[in-house]
């Protein structure tokens, strides 16, 4: 049953992935054709065509490889100034001539008689942004649909008081015996182990006394060192009493705020005191909101994705340093693909309870709000300025209209399209960076995941 769930959840989400995908060309597409472009490919995926289909002058498919997509225009550069676009030739000598020139002839070649007023670079400056903004933005409006229905439908996340067990320590060893050996064989267990203590249960009382907040259940542990204590804890609905006698461990000092102790030099202090071993976390209710909270949900998650964005070069060491010299891997680590799908399969397979929840329905939830995420992910990716993503076309539309503004204030000619092609050595040098940028990270999530405390 755990494979068969896991699996479900992999499917799931990368069914979720390939939809977004698909929608995303088809903001190109919609747009492109109303417009009157000529678009002779839509395919969905990179590498060797599965299945296609043609329906009227475009040609429908799938690729084996489905990690991107695209639709083909005819005319996606224009021609340097002068030539004739029917008799395109590359006779340019240098290195990045060629490649502008071989770009160029190959987006004219598929031109054919009656073609050439729809060829991408004859449209006006406005349009060419709406073809080029339409994948992103249909990413945006997936997000902001599966935003609303998980805000409306299901809620968000609020904390009450008390605690709930969120991880168990399974032994007792030191920082050198778990870095030499991470298992427990011949260590005692922990108290919390030991009486039975589990993941997810919500302490109720300690000792008689409740438990108001997490840092209640240091306070009341700390004193009691070899003293049998009664926890009483809400599992399944129901409570139990548990009992369990903490030991003297050296752990880090919290005040009763729960906020840690530091010495003048800015280390944390360190105390001899009561250990249970378990960490503890508010408990979680969803609330139900209105669609007014959407746009500020949405705005946070847009700040969040583009912060993150941000950072990716900084966090890609620590990927590296996962990767090939065995270190934890940081919970904020990007992750690919790869990872994203592992981590469906692990809520789907029961392996994440304590964070998402038991029930199916939580899980469903989960992945809705997964697919929302790589949605404003995939929005905020394509406007980043570069060619050869969205972001890249639109900036050349835009200096394109700059450059007629300025004409037209100087009583200059049209200087006509901006020849994007220009561009191509910086488009070849960001997509070889994605290449080894993906490639590194799947190597990362095979390797060494993250680890969500499952």
């Amino acid at each position: 049953m755990t494979v068969v769930a896991y699996v479900v959840g992999v499917v799931v989400l990368a069914f979720g992935v390939a939809a977004s995908i698909a929608l995303h060309e088809v903001g190109h597409l919609v747009p492109a054709k109303r417009f009157g472009v000529r678009v002779t490919q839509y395919m969905v995926g990179f590498g060797p065509t599965i299945w296609s289909r043609r329906r009227g002058e475009t040609e429908y498919g799938v690729k084996a490889i489905p990690l991107g997509g695209y639709i083909r225009m005819i005319g996606m550069f224009p021609p340097r100034p002068g030539d004739d676009p029917t008799k395109m030739r590359v006779s340019s000598t240098g290195r990045f001539s060629q490649l502008a020139d071989e770009a160029r002839k190959a987006s004219l070649e598929e031109i054919r008689p009656g073609d050439d007023q729809r060829v991408f670079y004859r449209l006006p400056v406005h349009r060419k942004v709406v073809v080029m903004l339409g994948g992103p933005v249909m990413n945006l409006l997936i997000a902001v649909v599966l935003l609303t229905i998980l805000v409306t439908a299901h809620g968000i996340p609020t904390s009450r008081p008390g605690a709930v067990v969120a991880s168990v320590a399974e032994c007792v060893k030191t920082v050198e015996e778990a870095r030499t050996d991470p298992s427990c064989v011949g260590a005692p267990a922990t108290p919390a182990n030991a009486a039975g203590i589990l993941p997810g249960d919500e302490i109720r009382s300690i000792n008689g006394e409740p438990v108001d907040r997490t840092a209640d259940v240091g306070r009341m542990v700390r004193p009691r060192v070899g003293q049998p204590t009664e926890i009483v804890v809400l599992r399944d609905g129901a409570e139990q009493t548990l009992t369990a006698t903490p030991i003297l461990n050296t752990l880090p000092a919290y005040d009763d705020a729960g906020q840690p102790i530091l010495d003048a030099d800015g280390t944390q202090r360190v105390v001899e005191t009561g250990y249970l071993g378990i960490s503890s976390a508010p408990p979680i209710d969803y609330e139900p909101q209105s669609v007014t909270a959407v746009p500020a949900i949405l705005g946070q998650g847009l700040t969040t994705t583009a912060g993150a964005m941000v950072r990716i070069p900084q966090r890609m060491v620590g990927v590296w340093q996962a990767a090939f010299a065995g270190q934890e891997r940081d919970i904020e680590s990007p992750m690919s693909v790869v990872g994203v799908g592992r981590v469906a399969g692990d809520v789907s397979a029961g392996k994440l309870d304590r964070i998402v929840g038991e029930s199916w329905g939580d899980k469903a939830w989960f992945l809705v709000q997964l697919i929302a995420s790589l949605n404003l992910m995939l929005f905020v990716f394509n406007l980043i300025p570069l060619l050869p993503l969205d972001g890249g076309h639109v900036a050349g539309a835009l200096w394109e209209g700059t450059k007629k503004g300025w004409a037209r204030v100087r009583g200059n000619p049209d200087p006509g399209p901006v020849d994007v092609a220009k561009a191509l050595p910086v488009a070849y040098a960001v997509s070889l960076g994605l290449l080894v940028m993906s490639a590194l990270l799947i190597y990362a999530d095979i390797v060494n995941p993250i680890n969500l405390g499952g």
